[in-house]
């Protein structure tokens, strides 16, 4: 549970220095530019963390094993997880929130554990008792709260509706099938997170950019000497712990559980919001009762009573 924490808080780091990468010039000063974004942001990022990932199993003498678990069938779903959970998940979290606001983008997003929990609960035979449930849904109530937005500009319901479900179907598969995967010894966590971002980044590299014609803009940002692409780079390591810390966590308590420690990001982006960005705008009642709420619920709703208390 610890572990999912970090990953939580971690990946609420990650958000916070990748948007400010993404409020950077290169990232607004052209309508293609922000079209481009989103997914040239991810490949760069996702390239980067497995970079990271590549210097993390090399010092630790792993990468022998990197290449073995690829030939392992497990490995193999590992690099499928990559796919559905990546560009899949992520191009229709991007579709969310272009065509249906930010605030539905983030709800999109969220969901993910409550469908990832019921694929466990099918395909792992993970138990779901009902506090948990009860739990779970409260955790996406705050989530919803501490993004809902009055001013909700829906300028196309049914492709948003078509990303939010690849959003929150290829969130919730990636966890499901990650956690198959590890069972797997020649397949441990760090394996698994070097294929994951290295499928990722080269889906995106190979297939994603060329299509949408976004190798020319990406190649200009490394001809640059500002601080774009090193911010990229630091939001990366930060993935790339928080990433090590949810796959520990799905092998150690089960996808459900990990997943919903995992969501009590969007609580602890409000503290970090104000902490480095220092804008305590977002101090308001709202967003400290529905952040309070992400973060207690989401923990209590990983939370096995029978184990913590040594099966009653």
């Amino acid at each position: 549970m610890i572990a999912g924490v970090i990953a939580g808080i971690t990946w609420a780091l990650e958000t916070i220095i990748l948007g400010i990468a993404l409020a950077m010039s290169p990232f607004a000063s052209t309508e293609q530019a922000v079209m481009l974004a989103p997914f040239v942001s991810t490949f760069i990022h996702d390239a980067f963390s497995a970079l990271w990932a590549l210097v993390y199993n090399g010092v630790r003498g792993k990468l022998p094993d990197v290449v073995r678990a690829l030939g392992t069938r497990s490995g193999k779903f590992v690099a499928l997880a990559a796919v559905i959970g990546g560009p899949v998940g992520m191009t229709g979290y991007v579709l969310s929130v272009n065509n249906m606001g930010a605030s539905i983008g983030a709800v999109a997003s969220a969901v993910f554990p409550a469908i990832g929990a019921v694929l466990a609960y099918f395909f792992l035979k993970e138990e779901m008792q009902w506090y948990r449930w009860v739990f779970l849904l409260l955790t996406l109530l705050g989530v919803y709260g501490l993004s809902y937005s009055p001013e909700i500009n829906i300028t196309n319901f049914w492709l948003g509706l078509v990303g939010t479900l690849m959003c929150a179907f290829g969130w919730g598969i990636e966890a499901v099938i990650v956690a198959k995967s590890v069972q797997d010894p020649l397949v441990t966590d760090e394996i698994a997170l070097e294929i994951r971002q290295t499928t990722s980044a080269l889906v995106y590299g190979l297939v994603i950019l060329p299509v949408m014609g976004g190798w020319p803009f990406t190649a200009s940002l490394f001809a640059g000497t500002g601080p774009l692409i090193p911010t990229i780079a630091l939001a990366a390591l930060f993935a790339t712990v928080s990433y090590l810390f949810y796959y520990r966590a799905i092998s150690q308590i089960g996808a459900s559980k990990a997943m919903a420690l995992n969501v009590t990001y969007a609580a602890w982006g409000i503290v970090f919001t104000v902490l480095i960005l220092r804008d305590t705008s977002v101090l308001n009642p709202i967003t400290i009762a529905c952040a309070a709420l992400v973060l207690v619920c989401g923990v209590l709703a990983a939370a096995d009573y029978k184990e913590l208390l040594g099966n009653g």
